[in-house]
């Protein structure tokens, strides 16, 4: 990194699992909605395909407690540390 780059460490990446139609609305917001009110900050990345939230690994065990409480499941064998 050159002189004066600024650098945050410490998220991690949530990936939004699954095959979305771009006619199907509100998903991204489905997933924020229950982090927002658990008021947990994110960081949204979307592609063609796929949506990532980077969270911070402090918020990551709370992040999982709220959206489980809104009904998203976790797949995968991510650390919720």
């Amino acid at each position: 990194m050159g002189d004066g780059a600024s650098v945050e460490r410490g998220w991690t990446a949530l990936k939004l699992e699954g095959r979305f139609p771009f006619s199907m609305t509100g998903v991204l917001a489905s997933f924020l909605q229950p982090l927002a009110e658990a008021q947990i900050p994110i960081f949204a990345i979307s592609t063609f395909d796929t949506d990532y939230v980077l969270i911070q690994r402090g918020n990551l065990k709370g992040a999982v407690m709220a959206l489980g409480a809104a009904g998203h499941e976790k797949v995968g064998d991510g650390d919720c540390g």
